[in-house]
């Protein structure tokens, strides 16, 4: 290797390491700032590791793309928004392809090092890589973009096309604030109405016109996590007691989201769900007399605000050939 490098500009440490993740290191760091050099690779006739190696000053890490020279497999994945949800997908997809790469796509690199020792390779600039992958998913929530319908249409652009893209959207687009049923076919709010759920409808839209999938998902949670655990920690909480939920099992919402990935739909809507609706006052009481928490939740105080819906997907789970784990939030309870 050392035979084809050449130094320019800097002094430059005796030792280069390449590691697989694809970041050059070296080892003396104080000697040589990465944030300050621009490295690019040509190659050579001979193999990858004689690549010739041009540094020059006055560059930045932005400038720095470890994604350029990656070759992409068959069932190499890229999650956008590594979060619990992408982070589960990341495990239950690889214990289905061994040996598999998974990239994960975040807005900051605050939680790079954690990503790293999931196995999920990560950057800012996936999306924006020359590649293409074969499996998208986009778990990114709204509230940290400030262009998300921008940001589902590049996700999208990064998917082959013969690739299966998913975008997990939430049920709130759904037209019912009476308790009433609901399902994949039900109406949805009109656009202008809210801005809550035009944000999701737009994103939803740009999904659907790029031939990808969108899974409608209800209230998430898991021990610790969710909204049971943010009432019980508050006890007592201002919002109507009879209002009507609907919940999924973070590792259910994975393993449908991978089941839906693996069909490799266009243009299709899905709702994950566990078909058993419950009041906030059910869902606490449940909470109350499982005996598993610390704390007892007091009462919900208000009277007034609107209700819910009564999520069923049994369309999905049929078409999909999928079943959740979790079949309610009281066999969860009960499993604890």
């Amino acid at each position: 290797m050392a035979d084809n490098v050449h130094f320019t500009a800097i002094h430059f440490p005796k030792l280069l390491l390449f590691n697989p993740l694809g970041f050059f290191s070296f080892k003396s760091p104080k000697l040589f700032p990465v944030s300050h050099a621009r490295i690019r690779l040509k190659s050579t006739p001979s193999s990858f590791m004689a690549s010739q190696l041009q540094v020059s000053e006055s560059a930045t890490t932005e400038e720095f793309d470890h994604s350029s020279a990656r070759t992409i497999g068959e069932h190499d994945l890229l999650i956008v928004g590594p979060g619990v949800l992408g982070r589960l997908v990341a495990e239950k997809w690889r214990q289905e392809h061994p040996g598999c790469q998974i990239f994960g796509q975040t807005v900051t690199t605050n939680h790079h090092d954690e990503l790293i020792k999931l196995g999920i390779d990560p950057s800012l600039k996936w999306t924006e890589a020359s590649h293409k992958f074969p499996y998208v998913i986009f778990c990114a929530p709204p509230y940290q973009s400030e262009d998300y319908p921008g940001d589902l249409r590049r996700a999208a652009l990064s998917c082959d096309r013969e690739g299966s893209f998913l975008f997990t959207s939430s049920s709130a687009p759904y037209d019912c604030n009476d308790n009433g049923e609901c399902n994949e076919d039900s109406p949805v709010v009109p656009i202008g109405r809210s801005p809550r759920t035009d944000v999701l409808l737009k994103a939803e839209n740009v999904v659907l016109e790029f031939g990808g999938c969108v899974l409608r998902l209800s209230a998430l949670y898991k021990d610790g996590k969710g909204a049971h655990a943010y009432w019980l920690e508050k006890g007592v909480v201002d919002a109507r007691p009879d209002h009507i939920l609907n919940f999924i099992h973070y590792e259910d919402a994975a393993s449908l989201s991978i089941a839906i990935l693996k069909k490799k739909l266009k243009g299709r809507i899905f709702l994950g769900c566990d078909n058993h609706p419950l009041s906030r006052q059910e869902v606490m009481d449940l909470v109350n007399q499982s005996g598993k928490f610390g704390k007892k939740f007091e009462k919900f105080t208000s009277s007034d605000g609107p209700l819910g819906k009564r999520l069923n997907n049994s369309k999905t789970r049929q078409e999909i050939g999928w079943e959740p784990k979790y079949s309610s939030f009281a066999y969860f309870l009960e499993n604890l």
